[in-house]
């Protein structure tokens, strides 16, 4: 199993998938869906991280009154 620390917002969106998939099938026992499930919220976690860090990188050109550019955060409503 990767570690979160380590996994790009792909990858542990596809592993993520793949715990739904596994879940809703239904063919697990009862302490491997506990266990899905619970990396599967880590992984939800990490990859709500790492669409926030994203928004914060995004940033916004402004052109000033004076013609001047600038950039500020964007106002991203996701």
């Amino acid at each position: 199993m990767t570690s979160l620390e380590s996994m790009s917002f792909e990858e542990a969106l596809r592993e993520l998938e793949t715990i739904v998939r596994r879940l809703e099938e239904g063919k697990i026992s009862l302490e491997d869906a506990i266990k899905a499930y619970e990396r599967g919220a880590a992984l939800k976690a990490h990859c709500e991280k790492k669409l926030k860090d994203a928004r914060l990188r995004v940033e916004q050109i402004v052109v000033g009154p004076d013609g001047s550019l600038t950039t500020k955060p964007a106002d991203l409503d996701i």
